[in-house]
């Protein structure tokens, strides 16, 4: 197994392994690295140690200087002068498509055009009128609405930054399920995140909420208590309090512990 730091390139997070050689290389480095799309900048993101891959691995260049920073900027300020134009051609050519956002690489010899789209779109006249005006190579990357998310940031419901764009790796699977789990209001516009997913938070406290859970009834269930029968109407896990409506019409908050097995 090859000896390689995980580097993390282009707004998207994408990591690139490399050997980094006898370049001494450490978390959040930044760094110029070889890649299949010529040079491009990244950051360190997982440590040098061995790992398994089939893909051959890329080349670190040099730390990242301030000269590097320069041209990164003038590259920003090239794709935000050629969006107007890529708009208006998608526009004017009928495609059904949300352009997310464009990124060079580091010496522009390739154009990276993000985008989301319901249904495929074909692309052959777009590339021809952009290839004659932008004089690079381009690639359509088609991602999902949550990594538009990821890649362009927002705020949550909560007022903090998404997490996918703060910290998330990778995306989980939320369910309804787990909305249900938690006794959430099973309401779209409340438990959607801005990407109009589930909100990947729901995912954090499942395990919690289905292992403590098992401990409480559920909310409908008939029980029997030391002060008679009863229905739970409403659980609180995190007050360890079951809400019961007795047969006489009392309505009381009891224990878990007070529910007869």
């Amino acid at each position: 197994m090859p000896l390689a730091v995980g580097v993390q390139v282009r707004r998207t997070k994408d990591i690139i392994y490399c050997d980094a050689g006898s370049i001494d290389v450490s978390m959040n480095s930044q760094l110029l690295i070889e890649t299949e799309n010529g040079l491009e900048t990244g950051v360190v993101v997982i440590p040098e140690q061995m790992i398994e891959t089939k893909s051959p691995l890329r080349k670190v260049v040099r730390f990242f200087t301030e000269e590097d920073a320069r041209q990164i900027k003038e590259n920003k300020a090239h794709a935000k002068k050629d969006l107007p134009l890529i708009l208006d051609k998608i526009e004017k050519l009928g495609l059904k498509m949300n352009l997310s956002m464009i990124e060079y690489t580091f010496e522009r010899i390739k154009l990276f055009i993000y985008y989301t789209a319901e249904e495929r779109v074909d692309f052959r006249e777009l590339l021809k009128e952009l290839g004659a005006v932008l004089k690079t190579r381009i690639q359509m990357v088609q991602i999902g609405v949550r990594d538009e998310v990821k890649i362009l940031g927002s705020l949550g419901h909560c007022g903090q930054i998404c997490c996918c764009q703060r910290f998330l790796k990778d995306f989980t699977s939320v369910t309804t399920d787990m909305a249900k789990d938690q006794n959430l209001t099973i309401n779209p516009a409340k438990i959607s995140g801005v990407c109009g997913r589930l909100m990947c938070c729901i995912d954090y406290e499942h395990s919690f909420y289905t292992s403590e859970g098992k401990n409480y009834p559920v909310a409908g269930d008939e029980i029997s208590t030391a002060n008679g029968k009863g229905k739970v109407t409403g659980v609180n896990i995190f007050k360890s309090e079951v809400t019961v409506q007795f047969e006489d019409g009392r309505v009381k908050k009891i224990s878990p512990k007070e529910v007869k097995k």
